[in-house]
């Protein structure tokens, strides 16, 4: 099933299909219960498979959590990884005492270079109510020269996030939050130092798109070195050159071809990533990408000597008190309170 703008269409699943730079996509939808005095799920936990639990059941899952859902300390090594939440929280913190709560629009940005250990785990601060969660994961490669940089950790902010807004000529609308890259004149915040994402030339753009029911937009036209996918992930049908495709789809698209996108009689929701490939050998092994084998010996050596600098917390499922907003606290001990 292909077109003018269309190179390929697959199905959805919960790790979505990406190409180089990007290494790893995944959309996270759980609708949680009341939280209780741990922040964890008001309900028995009888029947998952806890420390394990990846199977929707009762509409969330508890992930590698067994209290709090979510993904207790964990290693990386030579890659980056972008951390969008829609809706919800996460609580962070890491092996260099960094810490943070973020969610409802904002968005992680953490490099994690040459080793840290971190935690991502789903605060349920509400008791009374139920605790819905959206995110996804991205995880963007680095180059060999940067995979052993020193580890990094930013916040990009919801309130700052810079958003591209067109209407067509019926006033139908199309927003978007331009994560990285640029949409015309609306440019995205710096991205982390070391990321492939910092030099332009390198095209990676990351955007959350939003189409009203029945609006048209054009994606502008990049180079023809680019990858560009365009996740369809909520909604009812889109037409791109005369090609109807369903809900829960990925979209890979010509990218020196402007692509016009009529979406049907539902509000769209998109995800769009797009980067010059790197163009080097991968190796991975669970949570370091490396280029060689050997290299990735080494970061298993490296870990079990030092554990990318401990674990300096009480728990490994580390989660900030109830009355605690969103905050980024930074390893030169600076804080950044919204």
């Amino acid at each position: 099933m292909k077109s003018n703008s269309i190179l390929n269409i697959k199905p959805l699943g919960f790790m979505w299909p990406v190409n180089d730079p990007f290494l790893f996509c995944a959309h996270h939808l759980d609708q949680f219960p009341y939280g209780n005095d741990e922040m964890g799920p008001a309900t028995l936990l009888k029947g998952r498979d806890l420390g394990q639990d990846f199977t929707i059941k009762d509409g969330w899952r508890m992930y590698h959590g067994e209290i709090v859902p979510g993904f207790p300390a964990h290693p990386h090594r030579g890659f980056e990884t972008v951390t969008i939440v829609k809706q919800g929280l996460v609580d962070h913190a890491d092996s260099y005492g960094q810490a943070g709560r973020y969610g409802n629009g904002d968005v992680q940005w953490m490099t994690a270079g040459e080793g840290l250990q971190h935690s991502e785990m789903f605060p349920l601060l509400n008791q009374k109510d139920e605790n819905p969660a959206e995110l996804f994961q991205v995880w963007l490669n680095l180059p060999k020269a940067n995979k052993l940089v020193k580890p990094h950790f930013k916040m990009l902010w919801s309130e700052d996030i810079p958003v591209f807004k067109s209407t067509d000529e019926n006033g139908k609308t199309t927003l978007a939050n331009v994560i990285a890259g640029k949409i015309d004149e609306v440019t995205s915040l710096a991205p982390a130092p070391d990321s492939w994402a910092t030099d332009q030339e390198n095209e990676v753009a990351i955007w959350t798109i939003k189409m009203e029911a029945c609006a048209k937009w054009t994606i502008p036209a990049a180079s023809q070195n680019a990858n560009r996918t365009l996740y369809f992930y909520r909604g009812a049908t889109i037409n791109i050159d005369n090609t109807e495709i369903p809900v829960y789809n990925a979209i890979e698209l010509k990218p020196e071809d402007e692509t016009s996108i009529m979406n049907g009689d539902s509000e769209g929701y998109f995800l769009l990533l797009q980067g010059k490939p790197i163009s080097e050998r991968v190796v991975q092994y669970g949570p370091f990408v490396m280029n060689t084998e050997d290299e990735i010996q080494q970061a298993f050596n490296d870990y079990r000597k030092n554990e990318f600098g401990g674990w300096p917390w009480s728990r490994h499922d580390q989660v900030h008190p109830r009355t605690q907003g969103r905050f980024a606290k930074y390893v030169d001990g600076t804080e950044d309170n919204r």
